[in-house]
């Protein structure tokens, strides 16, 4: 593994560490290019819903002129990106463009946390759910976020997990994996999830998406320092790629989402 472009910050209020603690594991850990995809700002339509996961709209500046500084600092020992991980919410996306827009931004990663939206239904896609119209909607939201052509790949694409009916669960995330590899957006096999013990990464859904032949990445989903290429759970992901026959991208395609 020679880059990892899923890492946070302490600005979305779960993440501990300095940006330089990070970028000084990836360097002693043998990355060549660290991306910071911290949780975005959004601009909510509502005066009375506050998020408390994401870094506020005034800290973007910030956020974006610390990297870039050590992106400088740095050049000769690491390839430091400056990437958001972002919810695509339909209503308010070309706000949330438009707000970014002041900062060249390298890249944006999908994570689909909320089904339509966090600020009004707030159905979050990390429960487990029954309902087919609940996945459907996961799904949908998601092939028409990559539709936009804004991201780089999905984080986590099996955060959704659903215990309903198997073949209800295949019909939909079989949808997914088939949009991704049209628009060939990779699928990230995400560190944070098989080290802490969560539903994903998906023994099932990757078995699916591996027969649908879709491409997959590596996301250390760093919110700690020691996250950066861990050697234990990097054994442990090298143990489930095995296992399903991947061998995920060294490198992907950034696409710049303002471009």
């Amino acid at each position: 593994m020679r880059a990892n472009y899923h890492t946070h910050t302490f600005r979305c209020r779960h993440a501990v560490g300095t940006e330089r603690e990070y970028i000084e594991t990836a360097i002693a850990r043998g990355l060549t290019t660290l991306g910071f995809a911290d949780h975005c700002p959004q601009i909510f339509p509502c005066d009375d819903y506050y998020s408390n996961f994401r870094m506020y709209p005034q800290e973007l500046e910030g956020y974006f002129k610390t990297l870039s500084s050590l992106r400088d600092e740095y050049k000769k020992e690491i390839d430091i990106k400056i990437g958001l991980e972002t919810e695509y919410y339909p209503e308010i996306f070309p706000k949330f463009l438009e707000f970014i827009s002041a900062y060249d931004f390298d890249y944006l990663i999908l994570g689909q946390h909320y089904i339509d939206n966090e600020y009004d239904t707030k159905i979050y896609s990390g429960f487990v759910h029954s309902e087919e119209e609940y996945l459907k909607r996961y799904v949908d939201q998601i092939l028409e976020a990559i539709s936009t052509e804004k991201f780089s790949y999905i984080a986590h694409p099996d955060l959704f997990p659903f215990d309903g009916d198997d073949e209800i669960w295949k019909k939909h995330y079989l949808r997914l994996c088939e949009g991704a590899k049209s628009k060939k957006i990779p699928l990230e096999i995400n560190f944070l999830g098989l080290a802490s013990g969560r539903l994903y990464p998906s023994d099932k859904f990757f078995a699916l998406a591996k027969s649908v032949g879709n491409d997959f990445v590596l996301g250390c989903d760093a919110h700690e320092p020691d996250a950066i290429l861990n050697p234990t759970t990097y054994a442990k992901i090298n143990d489930f790629c095995a296992k399903h026959g991947i061998t995920p991208l060294e490198d992907i395609e950034l696409k710049k989402p303002l471009a």
